[in-house]
């Protein structure tokens, strides 16, 4: 049996730029270890599997692995596989994903997905020395504009502010801290920050989940609303953030996170891009 896949590159215009990832369709009859197969197969930072939806007001059930694991939700694959079934139209997609439901706007090319958790704070401050030594930063590398913690939203992500562009080039994961830090914190993945002229340039990185580093990561940008709401950062209404990452891989990419906050709390979050399509092809069942 052979199933049909295209690759994209999300979160970009530009061919061989932004985050790869595989989909595949007419995944109905795969078991879990079969997409986790195929996964590993593919070997990118994540792969979606494309079935008919549960309820067919909406539009597909979709499922998402890392090489690793399976997750309950991510950003750049609910981006790319909307662009990939609206084919080119102007709608409004539905995905069923583990989390909950995704609603995604197609509009002109670009695909605006709103987050189906609402991101929060979970309460954990690791030390900063473990922080430093598990990315091989000194603390004048950390930004004390904003607190160090982890914050969640369907997957959960540590959030350091970093102190400059030349700090946050210089970031990569160290062990043995590194395993220690992710240990501490209870999660395997963290999301560095620091401003530029726009808005914010970020790195993520998750080597214990097969990511050395992820060049565009969307489930971690619009959980990045709560880290600079507990900030101090986020003003009640609408705001719209630029994000940009995978440059220091050499492959830039551009991410919108919006953020409406209400009497203080986190309302919603939204975040939108564009994807490039590269290749397509056919991949046997295991």
């Amino acid at each position: 049996m052979r199933l049909r896949f295209h690759t994209y590159d999300v979160f970009t215009n530009t061919p061989f730029a932004g985050n790869p990832l595989a989909i595949v369709e007419g995944a109905d009859g795969l078991s879990t270890a079969q997409m986790q197969t195929i996964a590993r197969e593919f070997n990118l930072s994540e792969t979606i599997f494309v079935m008919a939806p549960k309820d067919p007001a909406h539009t597909a059930k979709v499922r998402i692995f890392f090489p690793t694991a399976e997750i309950p939700f991510a950003g750049h694959p609910t981006i790319g596989c909307a662009l990939h079934l609206a084919q080119g139209r102007n709608t409004r997609i539905t995905l069923e994903e583990e989390a909950g439901l995704v609603p995604v706007t197609i509009q002109d090319g670009r695909a605006e997905f709103t987050a189906p958790v609402t991101p929060r704070s979970k309460g954990v401050t690791p030390d900063i020395g473990l922080v430093c030594a598990a990315l091989d930063l000194g603390t004048l590398d950390v930004s004390g504009d904003a607190p160090i913690g982890v914050h969640e939203g369907g997957p959960a992500f540590l959030y350091v502010p970093v102190a400059g562009l030349p700090a946050l080039a210089r970031a990569r994961p160290s062990e043995p801290h590194w395993s220690q830090l992710m240990n501490a914190c209870g999660v395997d993945s963290a999301y560095l920050y620091a401003p530029n002229a726009a808005g914010y340039r970020a790195r993520m990185f998750s080597p214990t989940a097969g990511i050395p580093e992820d060049p565009a990561t969307g489930s971690a940008s619009a959980i990045l609303a709560s880290a600079l709401l507990e900030a101090g950062h986020l003003p009640e209404g609408e705001t719209v953030i630029p994000l940009v990452q995978g440059v220091e891989m050499g492959r830039p990419s551009h991410i919108t996170m919006t953020a409406t906050v209400a009497d203080g709390a986190l309302h919603s979050v939204r975040v939108a891009g564009r994807a490039q399509a590269i290749a397509q092809g056919d991949i046997l069942a295991p």
